[in-house]
C-alpha cells in the first residue's frame, strides 16, 4: 500500500485497490482515549442545528424507504438523535455503538435500511465492517452513509477532517463506487457526502447475516 501525503504529522496510506487513505495503525488512539474523545461530543435530539445536519442524510433515506420499514443506527453515540428522528416518522429503530450501546444482539438481525452517519470514518477495519453492514441487509435494503468525502480539488494539509484524532480511514468519491461493486449494490449519491448504497431485490443472494457474539 503506498504512502500517502501525511500533513499534521499523520501518516497515512493509499490503498490502490479502493482509493481510501488510512492512518497508520501505530497511530490511532487507544480505545480507552477514543472514548474520552466522543464523550466531548454534545449531540443531542433536542439541538435544532445537529438535527439540520443529520437531515442531509436523513430527507433523501425517508424519500426511498417504505413507510413502517426497519432500520438499524450503526454508531449511534452518545446522544443518538438520528434513530429518534426516524422514529418520529414512523420508522422502526434499534441502535449499535460499540461504547455507548454495545449489546450487540441488533447484530444479528436483518434490516430495511441502516444508517452510518459520521461513523464510517472511525472504523479500524472497514472491510470486515462493510461486510458485516451488507450482511444485514434485506433484499431490497439501503446502507445510508454520511462521511466528508475528499475531493480531488481539496488539500490534504487543509482538510479538517484530518484533524480529528479519532478518524483513520479517509474515502474519495470512488471508493463509494468500488464498494458498490465489490458487494453488488447500487450506489446513489444523492447530496455531497451522502452515500445510499442499496442491496438488490430478490432471491436471497449468498450473503448471511454474520452471527455475533458478546
Amino acid at each position: 500500500m503506498p504512502r500517502a501525503e501525511a500533513p499534521h504529522g499523520r501518516r497515512l496510506f493509499d490503498c490502490a485497490a479502493c482509493g481510501a487513505l488510512h492512518l497508520d495503525p501505530a497511530l490511532r488512539l487507544s480505545p480507552e482515549l477514543e472514548h474520552a474523545h466522543y464523550l466531548h461530543h454534545q449531540n443531542s435530539p433536542a439541538d435544532a442545528g445537529y438535527r439540520h445536519f443529520l437531515n442531509r442524510l436523513a430527507i433523501p433515506l425517508v424519500e426511498r424507504l417504505a413507510p413502517g420499514a426497519s432500520g438499524l443506527d450503526y454508531g449511534s453515540g452518545p446522544g443518538p438523535t438520528l434513530s429518534v428522528m426516524l422514529r418520529e416518522q414512523g420508522f422502526r429503530m434499534k441502535e449499535y455503538d460499540p461504547f455507548f450501546a454495545p449489546d450487540v444482539a441488533p447484530l444479528n438481525d436483518r434490516y430495511d435500511f441502516i444508517t452510518c452517519t459520521e461513523v464510517v470514518e472511525h472504523f479500524h477495519a472497514p472491510a470486515e465492517e462493510f461486510k458485516r453492514l451488507v450482511a444485514m441487509l434485506r433484499p431490497g435494503g439501503i446502507l445510508a452513509v454520511m462521511t466528508e468525502v475528499l475531493r480531488e480539488e481539496q488539500p490534504l494539509e487543509q482538510w479538517r477532517y484530518l484533524r480529528d484524532p479519532t478518524h483513520v480511514v479517509f474515502y474519495r468519491p470512488k471508493c463509494f463506487s468500488w464498494i458498490a461493486a465489490h458487494h453488488r449494490l447500487q450506489l446513489e449519491m444523492p447530496r455531497p457526502n451522502v452515500a445510499l448504497l442499496r442491496r438488490p431485490q430478490g432471491p436471497e443472494s449468498p450473503l448471511s447475516p454474520m452471527t455475533v457474539t458478546p
